[in-house]
């Protein structure tokens, strides 16, 4: 693998773990009002775009980053209908 890949995959790890604290945040918290739907449905849609696009182009490092980062992002989504209406502490 040469180095301009390890550095596209380094930048893909980064760049999608960056929203696992989100989700463990959310499941301890069983609150997520204070997020944006709009935003995270807008980012997830982006992403299944990149997706395909990594897939046309056949680039490791934008697959792998967003099938990730889809993983991720979905989960979060799902929490955001799972615990809708619950107030902050409940």
């Amino acid at each position: 693998m040469d180095t301009i890949t390890l550095l596209g995959l380094a930048a893909a790890f980064l760049t999608s773990v960056a929203f696992v604290p989100q989700v463990v945040r959310n499941f301890r918290r069983k609150h997520v009002s204070d997020l944006s739907f709009s935003t995270f449905g807008t980012f997830t849609a982006g992403v299944v775009l990149w997706l395909i696009y990594g897939i046309a182009i056949n680039s490791l490092p934008i697959i792998a980053a967003n099938v990730f980062t889809l993983g991720v992002n979905a989960l979060n989504l799902w929490q955001m209908w799972a615990y809708r209406g619950r107030a902050e502490g409940s």
